[in-house]
């Protein structure tokens, strides 16, 4: 089935119910329901070891679920697994090139193994070399390129059967900003065709400016649900940010502060003798800053701002001083 044929073939590009996988006595993940329409972007997000990989590795039929059924790109991943596998595309954490071949010899093999015609095989390659900017290093062995080009290799790779279901885990660790910044049009432009992709980034304004949608699982669990602007509103609210002279003014500052603190996580970053929480609606700023006067606290500054994905995530998952990782692996 070609690529279009196959987006519209199924209304959502990835289900999953009551999915779960269990090693020995401990759960990595229980209870996964997915609905992730073709044409849209779903950010799995969480702490290293909240499941995120372990779902990609059934979605992707690398492992067997221990409960649940899912599909991807309308085909069952347990009794379709070889079909599921000609529809999709996965760039892991590691990539997976091979360093013995050139860049356009790694793209013509996985061409000729999707079974693809050689002449759509070169177009979509050239195509590929040239927005991950490879082009000029695509006949160089691939053992010598740095680890952001083969991360760019490996993400041309995932991409050059046109594939109508993504799965990214990671896929811009380790790029400069120009290239991240490309690799997000590129994928914009993926989806806009229709295609469907599920993304795993441990940078949360990546899931801020792709994901429709974002699940994060906590301890294998799904712990909130939600488009990005959502889980900022419902977890985050408004910030009240307070930066000091020195680090150990921090903690008397927070105490000082407690009275206006609206229940979220407060992150405390020492390095740079800052403080960050969401505050109580109506609270004005010459309130807090008498109430930090009172106390005793040296201050350098104090402002408002907008709650970000970051701050959601500190509150959803319960983080608290010092701020907690935002990704990794799962």
């Amino acid at each position: 089935m070609v690529y279009e044929e196959a987006v519209r073939s199924t209304v959502n590009g990835i289900e999953a119910r009551g999915l779960g996988k269990r090693y020995g006595d401990l759960w990595a993940l229980r209870g996964l329901d997915l609905d992730v329409p073709a044409g849209s972007v779903l950010g799995l997000l969480g702490h290293n070891g909240a499941g995120k990989t372990t779902a990609i590795r059934i979605l992707t039929t690398l492992t067997a679920a221990t409960e649940g059924t899912a599909r991807v790109a309308g085909l069952d991943v347990a009794t379709d697994a070889p079909r599921v596998r000609g529809r999709i595309g996965v760039a892991s954490q590691s990539a997976t090139v091979d360093g013995l071949l050139t860049a356009r010899a790694n793209l013509d093999l996985l061409g000729a193994l999707y079974h693809l015609p050689r002449a759509e095989v070169r177009r979509r390659r050239e195509e590929l070399l040239e927005r991950l900017d490879l082009g000029d290093a695509a006949d160089r062995i691939v053992k010598t390129y740095s680890g952001g080009m083969r991360r760019r290799l490996d993400l041309a790779a995932s991409l050059i059967a046109r594939p109508p279901v993504l799965f990214l885990d990671e896929p811009t660790t380790g790029l400069d900003p120009r290239s991240r910044n490309d690799l997000w049009e590129l994928l914009r432009e993926v989806v806009a065709e229709g295609a469907t992709l599920l993304l795993t980034t441990q940078y949360l304004d990546e899931a801020d400016q792709l994901a429709d949608d974002i699940v994060l699982l906590d301890q294998g669990r799904v712990a909130a649900r939600g488009t990005p602007a959502e889980l900022k509103s419902a977890y985050g609210g408004e910030r009240l940010v307070v930066t000091v002279t020195v680090a150990a003014e921090l903690a008397p500052a927070r105490a000082a502060l407690e009275p206006f603190l609206g229940g979220a996580a407060v992150t405390i970053e020492e390095a740079t003798r800052e403080l960050s929480a969401s505050i109580t609606s109506g609270t004005r700023l010459v309130e807090v800053v008498r109430a930090l006067d009172a106390a005793g606290v040296d201050v350098l500054d104090v402002h408002r701002r907008e709650a970000t994905l970051d701050d959601a995530f500190l509150a959803i998952t319960g983080a608290d001083s010092p701020a907690a990782p935002t990704g990794g692996s799962a």
